[in-house]
């Protein structure tokens, strides 16, 4: 069954830069991840930049991201594939997000967002099958 994670939880509040709970990966088998962000509540002039971290050890999580989405403005839903299949030391992700507010308006940011993976499933490699299923059509 394929590892779903939930690097920031559904419907969570975010009106100040922060980071998420350090979440434990080995139990993935292709380390591969599907990640949907979604905006489902915002105000005007204001902006959200998200990013996926990783780490060995859940403490250190270095200097630059695993991932980062584009720059969110609106309510929507942004799709985003995660490969650390080639990152071995990476055991543990997290999430970081930082607001920015501009304008005459209350200085303070607020988005109301999510942020979800789930593994993508690793490809089979029977190569009988395809050997069989060639083999039949020719």
């Amino acid at each position: 069954m394929p590892l779903e994670l939930s690097l920031i939880p559904a419907n969570t509040t975010l009106d100040s830069n922060a980071v998420g709970d350090a979440i434990e990966i080995s139990q993935s088998v292709s380390r591969t991840f599907f990640c949907v962000l979604t905006v489902t509540e915002q105000l005007e002039q204001e902006s959200l930049d998200v990013s996926i971290w990783g780490s060995p050890d859940g403490q250190e999580f270095g200097k630059l991201p695993l991932l980062k989405f584009p720059q969110q403005f609106y309510c929507g839903v942004t799709k985003m594939i995660l490969d650390v299949s080639l990152r071995p030391e990476v055991k543990y992700l997290r999430a970081r997000w930082d607001l920015n507010r501009w304008g005459r308006v209350a200085p303070t940011p607020r988005f109301v967002a999510g942020l979800q993976l789930e593994e993508i499933p690793p490809m089979s490699r029977d190569t009988t099958t395809k050997r069989a299923v060639l083999a039949s059509k020719a």
